[in-house]
């Protein structure tokens, strides 16, 4: 429908643009530079999902490798992000643990690609690839997503903790129908309590999180847990934290996929 209209990709990618930051390579390569140089550091994701052929998850692979080889040298704070159906974990798991384990092996030492939320019906899935990765010796180069709302995340956070997986905690990335927490204070008080649990195992994670009031509870409580950021979302705070000496990572999106996730922001930031 916006294609049909005249001018109406050009007008939604003006929009977009906030948040993506590219359709191309070379503009995430420049986001993730001018962000790099003003001290944060960076997870970049090129879009997709849902992948139904091998053959276009192993040309996924082919651009992440790609995308590793280019990334700015260490020191640089830089790593990758992805979501595991855009490597065919619906249609082939072990596949999909294959090219996991193939673009995690091409990072140097120090950096990860960290793995996205996934819906609850594939939780299964997923933990099982990234664990399955985690035990060919790759766990430090791996980060998992662990959603608050769900009421398996307990579980999960374990498993994961116990692999030496780092963990990136959120809120939740869906709207699930059963098996979850209330989106509210029955899954801000989750949120917090898995910060905590994280904590008292002395383990390596992230909040993931635009909520300033846990973000400024857990800091107080905690100390300076790094904190992760969507790209062109509260950049005001993003500095603000570097400040003070937090950590910071932002997640930059990029690739033709763009629409959709543009969507999901719109929806976001009028409370749908």
């Amino acid at each position: 429908m916006v294609r049909a209209l005249p001018g109406g990709e050009d007008a939604a990618w003006r929009a977009a643009s906030r948040y993506v930051a590219g359709r191309g390579q070379p503009e995430a390569l420049a986001a993730a530079a001018r962000l790099l140089a003003a001290g944060h550091g960076v997870s970049i994701d090129l879009f997709g999902e849902l992948v139904g052929d091998v053959g276009a998850a192993v040309d996924v692979v082919e651009q992440y490798r790609s995308l590793a080889a280019a990334l700015p040298p260490p020191p640089a704070d830089a790593w990758l992000s992805v979501d595991l159906t855009h490597l065919a974990l619906d249609i082939n798991p072990a596949g999909a643990a294959d090219r996991l384990a193939a673009i995690a092996g091409s990072l140097a030492s120090d950096r990860r690609i960290q793995v996205g939320a996934e819906d609850a019906g594939r939780a299964d899935a997923v933990l099982a690839c990234v664990l399955e990765v985690a035990s060919r010796g790759l766990a430090e180069r791996l980060g998992a997503t662990v959603q608050a709302n769900l009421l398996r995340a307990p579980a999960d956070l374990d498993k994961i903790t116990s692999a030496g997986v780092h963990v990136r905690l959120v809120k939740g990335a869906y709207v699930e129908a059963a098996g979850r927490h209330p989106f509210g204070e029955r899954t801000d008080v989750a949120f917090l309590r898995l910060a905590h649990r994280l904590a008292d195992k002395q383990h390596t994670w992230s909040m993931a999180t635009h909520d300033g009031r846990l973000r400024e509870a857990l800091l107080l409580a905690l100390g300076p847990i790094p904190v992760e950021h969507l790209f062109g979302v509260r950049p005001d705070v993003l500095e603000d934290l570097h400040q003070r000496g937090v950590a910071t990572r932002v997640y930059i999106p990029y690739g033709q996929d763009w629409f959709r996730y543009w969507m999901r922001r719109v929806a976001e930031s009028r409370g749908a």
